[in-house]
């Protein structure tokens, strides 16, 4: 197994300054985090340039509040279920960082010039005066993040003493003995903490006073460093109250708390799929909107609890077990293209029925309350796409006795083979977006739609053999 690779940091254009007296000489202004971002989001807000790109649903709602806590020079913590995007918000922060800062080279803080902490640092700015060297840090290596596990300690967070620089020779109360965490090690960045009641409480206590006073404690002395960050944090609303594994002084402590939620329209949640989904096949719009309106379903349903909510991952997942299915029946029936058909729905109930948590009343029931309200995503896909239609020539097919043949291992040929002629497919297609001149795999996509929309309005019979096969029949 190979490690994933890490992103490539950007090469510093050649004409930044290289020592401090440079950087004085240019003209470079010191700058907090804080303000860089303020700066930076009131110049995209002047000029109505994206200010979260890759961020659904939330230009209403989430992101005014955001950009507040952003101009207010709050910490903040978002609250809100899992799958609702918190993290994918907090990452995009950094792109409102300017694009390169200057730091002291080789400094552990990643210390700006005019600003050294460190007693290591201040003795190099005191030797070297205008000659000390400077490097220059992407704003991609400006972020840290924490994902908050009961065993965490205050030595990954803010540090401990390190023994070998002890076994070294310096004093234990010196200052150089600690081996810096992860938030004093994101100094002049942003720091993010996901799920932060799940740090133990005498953890939290150790992030009070990063967030107000600026200041660390080691092994029971106290350094002073005046940290300069963005400090963000996400949690469950749940967990995030006094009843819940959070302290109230920590609470207090951020600026702003922000709810984050759910997409609230039908169209955004499926804009959501589309930009997320990895599919291998193609998904016409009306069964993107099914996977759309069964992802609502199933978080509104009364079997399911409310409290774990219902990522958005689910909906992103089932497009992708859909697109799959298709593609599985291309290699099986030697199909030149994978088109996703309903029929291919049907695997997601079972496949994703682990991303759900249900009422510990309905055990037992769970693939069939997901088969439910699959079906009820259907009927109202196809009512709002295809209301007002005459579907008579669809019904006509079988009003003799015929039976269509359909399933996920029937090929597209082989299903429009079964129907040829029918009025109003035309109509139809156009409605559903296939467009006039359809391949074999859409327009059987809308063949098979419109066959279990008139079975689920009750318009046509329909039979499930032992097999996999199914047959609309009259």
């Amino acid at each position: 197994m190979t490690e994933a690779s890490t992103p490539l940091v950007p090469t510093p254009p050649t004409d930044l300054p290289r020592t401090l007296g440079e950087l004085r000489a240019a003209g470079h202004e010191f700058r907090t985090v804080k303000e860089e971002l303020r700066d930076n989001l009131l110049d995209r807000l002047r000029r109505g340039a994206p200010r979260f790109p890759g961020i659904v649903g939330y230009d209403d709602t989430v992101l005014p509040e955001v950009e507040r806590a952003l101009l207010a020079g709050h910490d903040m913590v978002l609250l809100g279920e899992r799958g609702q995007g918190k993290t994918r918000l907090i990452r995009g922060l950094i792109d409102l960082l300017d694009e390169w800062t200057p730091y002291i080279s080789g400094s552990e803080l990643r210390e700006h010039p005019y600003q050294p902490l460190t007693p290591a640092t201040r003795r190099l700015a005191a030797e070297t005066g205008d000659l000390l060297p400077i490097s220059w840090l992407h704003r991609s290596e400006r972020y840290g993040e924490k994902l908050a596990t009961p065993d965490t300690s205050v030595g990954d967070l803010i540090g401990d003493v390190d023994p070998i620089k002890v076994a070294e020779g310096r004093a234990l109360g010196d200052p150089d003995t600690i081996h810096f965490g992860l938030v004093p090690r994101t100094n002049r960045g942003i720091f993010a903490v996901n799920e932060l009641p799940d740090l133990a409480e005498r953890i939290q206590v150790s992030l009070l006073n990063v967030l107000e006073e600026r200041d660390i404690q080691v092994r029971g002395y106290q350094l002073r460093l005046p940290l300069d960050l963005l400090l963000v944090a996400s949690a469950n609303p749940e967990d995030y109250t006094n009843r819940g594994r959070i302290i109230t002084p920590l609470k207090d402590r951020f600026g702003a708390e922000i709810r984050t939620h759910y997409p609230l329209e039908v169209e955004l949640e499926t804009d959501l799929i589309r930009q997320e989904a990895a599919l291998a096949a193609a998904v016409p719009d009306h069964l993107v909107e099914v996977l759309a309106r069964y992802t609502r379903a199933v978080r509104e349903s009364p079997a399911v609890d409310a409290r774990s909510g219902v990522s958005a991952r689910f909906a992103i997942a089932a497009a992708e077990t859909v697109a799959a299915s298709a593609l599985r029946r291309a290699g099986l029936r030697n199909e030149r293209e994978a088109v996703a058909r309903i029929c291919d729905a049907a695997s997601v109930t079972s496949t994703l029925r682990g991303k759900v948590e249900f009422d510990s009343g309905e055990e037992g029931r769970e693939t069939e309350i997901l088969a439910h309200l699959l079906r009820v995503a259907t009927a109202e896909t196809f009512r709002a796409r295809l209301a007002g239609l005459d579907l008579s020539g669809f019904t006509d097919l079988v009003a003799e006795g015929s039976i269509i043949e359909t399933g996920d291992l029937v090929s597209a040929e082989e299903l429009l083979a079964q129907i040829g002629t029918v009025p109003g497919l035309a109509k139809v297609l156009d409605r559903l977006g296939l467009g006039d001149a359809p391949s074999p795999g859409q327009a059987a996509a809308g063949v098979e739609f419109v066959l279990e929309g008139l079975h689920l309005t009750r318009r046509l019979a329909k039979e499930l053999t032992d097999d996999g096969r199914t047959l609309y029949g009259s």
